[in-house]
């Protein structure tokens, strides 16, 4: 009997802590991208906002990206607006979570993925804002010694 009220005071404890660590399970489990931008670009922040909506956590660096891109191995003539890092990988410009949740799924020998300048249509660069408007484009797969190759089209 003894042990039985012991369990039945100790259930409540027990079940306030099963639900204070999921939430913290649950953001352990979305990968981090690490992110370097003008403190005061929009696009840069919309493009956080859709990786947030995908999945992924995010931890905002409001300083410029030019060092970030060069120390990560992204060349110049790739560059954009905003540079990050998620699971070892670059990320350039206004990259698709589709495609980032994909490299971190297939893993590629690669730097990362680039989408140079900023095309209207990309996450961060589209909607009403733009009029809806949708510019083809391409993410490119960066690779070692600074070629590329398309990774994904967007038409």
């Amino acid at each position: 009997m003894q042990r039985r009220t012991l369990l039945l005071r100790a259930a409540p404890l027990l079940a306030l802590a099963s639900t204070a660590a999921w939430p913290l399970a649950a953001s352990a489990a979305a990968p981090m991208i690490e992110i370097w931008k003008d403190p005061n670009c929009g696009c840069c922040q919309d493009w956080v906002k859709h990786l947030e909506a995908n999945g992924f956590a995010t931890r905002v660096h409001d300083d410029g990206n030019s060092a970030a891109r060069t120390r990560l191995g992204i060349p110049a003539r790739l560059g954009s607006c905003h540079t990050g890092l998620v699971g070892g990988y670059a990320l350039e410009g206004h990259v698709p979570a589709r495609e980032v949740h994909r490299l971190l799924r297939e893993k590629p020998k690669a730097i990362g993925l680039a989408v140079p300048g900023m095309p209207v249509g990309s996450p961060g660069m589209d909607g009403a804002a733009y009029g809806d408007r949708r510019d083809p484009y391409d993410v490119l797969l960066v690779l070692a010694g600074g070629g590329s190759r398309v990774y994904q089209g967007y038409r």
